[in-house]
């Protein structure tokens, strides 16, 4: 029995011994390294860039109130459409009562005036009759008569318009009915009925009773960084993405580009819109996030290769280009434009050279080789 434990015990320790050995034999040997490999072709390379901005009309208006007052009726809601002139709201006057007072003692005394006037008509027309005084006074007698008349309409005119927000004459055209000055969509509607409103003036913008907008005629606004916006021009094509409707996008020509640069977040950017190409099958709102795609330089059939498989050594790209299997010598290159995947190739390699691409490693993702790599085999070489 002890002798079994012994053999069992040796047996053991036999088994750790060689598989020790087999294990730091496998370290010791040099791990095979692969990589990726592309062939150097011929294809189109496009350099574009993304703008960030959003969808806006046109034609944008604020309604205002021609007068203070508080609403006392609105007629439509947003997202309506209204006709030039169609009325949106009602006011009710609140008026002024210094104004009010003169407007009442204008009437008053043009009443008086009038009566005088009156009164003395009547006399010279009685003594114009029996011809004791001559046409020309009767004449200046009557003028007077008529210039009362007309002071004494215009007053009460002027009184109806302070206290009532609009004359008898002139109802068509009152000021208390807030009309559209513009054919398009009700955007917004800030006010409710009750709230007070005033007239624009020199001392303030006065009360936006309506947000109106023409919905069929639309332009892109974004911004540009300063670096890029020397490739932009005037009727340049962007193909627009919209985010809430991320399966549809349209076409934009570019109409503007700002003669001055803001400065956002530390960089200079340029302002540009763009006249947005939208099908009648599609409700584009006001104010959607959007991003307009732009084609900066394009090069059609030209020399190029993944990104991916350059190398930088102080500044200076280099490509591994394969000399047998599994070996590969660095070859200085020039490089042209890029989409951000494939990069041009100007010189340095030819059409079908294969390159040596980021490594492979062990569960089939793939990593780019270090730089000093590049640096060691372009000092031995």
């Amino acid at each position: 029995m002890k002798k079994a434990i012994r053999y069992i015990v040796v047996a053991l320790i036999v088994a750790v011994l060689v598989g020790t050995f087999v294990f730091l034999y496998r370290k010791s040997k040099p791990e095979e390294i692969h990589y990726q490999e592309f062939t150097a072709s011929r294809q189109d390379i496009a350099r574009t860039t993304v703008i960030t901005g959003k969808i806006v009309p046109r034609n944008e208006v604020n309604i205002k109130p021609q007068i203070n007052g508080i609403i006392a009726e609105i007629f439509k809601e947003a997202g309506q459409t209204v006709q030039k002139g169609e009325v949106i709201a009602r006011l009710t006057v609140i008026p002024d009562m210094n104004s009010l007072s003169a407007a009442q003692s204008r009437v008053r005394l043009s009443e008086i005036n009038l009566k005088q006037a009156n009164t003395n008509f009547e006399r010279e027309k009685a003594l114009f009759e029996k011809n004791l005084i001559s046409a020309e006074e009767y004449e200046k007698v009557e003028q007077q008569l008529n210039q009362a008349k007309e002071e004494y309409t215009a007053s009460q005119e002027s009184l109806e318009v302070i206290r009532d927000g609009v004359s008898s004459k002139n109802a068509t055209s009152s000021s208390t009915l807030i009309r559209s000055t513009i054919t398009g969509l009700i955007l917004d509607i800030p006010v409710k009925t009750g709230n007070s409103v005033i007239q624009a003036n020199t001392m303030n913008d006065g009360t936006t009773v309506a947000t109106v907008a023409n919905m069929s005629d639309l332009i892109f606004e974004g911004q540009i960084d300063e670096t890029e916006v020397g490739s932009l021009y005037e009727g340049m094509p962007l193909t627009i993405t919209i985010g809430a409707l991320s399966d549809y996008t349209f076409d934009a020509d570019l109409e503007y580009i700002s003669p001055k640069a803001v400065e956002n977040n530390g960089a200079n950017q340029f302002k540009v819109k763009a006249a947005v190409k939208v099908d009648s099958g599609h409700t584009i709102r006001s104010g959607y996030s959007a991003n307009a795609q732009i084609e900066l330089e394009k090069m059609e059939g030209v020399l190029s290769i993944p990104e991916s498989a350059l190398e930088f050594v102080k500044e200076e790209a280099y490509v591994h280009t394969k000399v047998m299997e599994g070996v590969y010598k660095p070859v200085k290159v020039t490089t042209g434009i890029s989409d951000g995947v494939n990069i041009q190739i100007k010189s340095g390699i030819s059409e079908g050279d294969v390159v040596r691409g980021p490594r492979i490693i062990e569960d089939g993702e793939t990593e780019a080789p270090a730089a000093d790599e590049t640096v060691k085999e372009t000092e031995n070489k």
